[in-house]
């Protein structure tokens, strides 16, 4: 398996590599709002020019064929930088390994330009790779879908508070002020 940085001449392959994974994690997939099935796809062609110039952003190869991507970028936190991973994306069948290499081909372009926190989504199937990086752990990564996403967006929707109060105060603002 070789891990590498990717060009534009490989994203024929990384979209159809995304549409595969996509239509692997949910064979329904075709017949999703058009809204929600570009939501989960990574690869539109101004993602794919952004993470190509991302510097830790990365393609498995085996053999000619890709076998997985991910997509991650520097983020300035006001204090210091971090990498964030936006995106896994690994074929039905990819080996094992690929994850991980992935993973660490990023947390090596974040050590080569002195950046020391690789924060990334911990989502089912990466946790070995978690482990085998030493990642701790600071709660789960959770996302919020505005608009219509809401009712399509995949994932473990949370249920809501078991608390009569609700979630309280944001920022000092009362829920009745939020969206007023």
């Amino acid at each position: 398996m070789r891990y590498r940085i990717f060009t534009e001449h490989d994203n024929n392959a990384l979209q159809a590599l995304d549409l595969t994974v996509q239509r692997h994690l949910d064979p329904t997939f075709d017949a999703l709002p058009e809204r929600e099935r570009e939501g989960r796809i990574s690869t539109s062609l101004p993602a794919l020019k952004f993470y190509e110039r991302s510097e830790h952003s990365f393609v498995a190869e085996d053999e000619g064929q890709l076998a997985g991507f991910i997509f991650a970028q520097s983020v300035w936190q006001g204090d210091k930088p971090i990498v964030l991973v936006r995106t896994l994306s690994l074929s039905p069948d990819a080996p094992v390994e690929t994850a991980q290499g992935l993973l660490h081909a990023t947390i090596k372009s974040a050590y080569d330009t002195a950046v020391y926190e690789v924060h990334f989504p911990l989502v089912p199937g990466l946790e070995d790779t978690a482990r085998a990086e030493e990642a701790v752990t600071l709660g789960a990564y959770a996302v919020r879908h505005l608009g219509s996403r809401l009712e399509t967006s995949p994932g473990v929707r949370l249920s809501p508070p078991s608390h009569p109060a609700g979630g309280g105060e944001v920022s000092g603002i009362s829920g009745a002020d939020i969206g007023a």
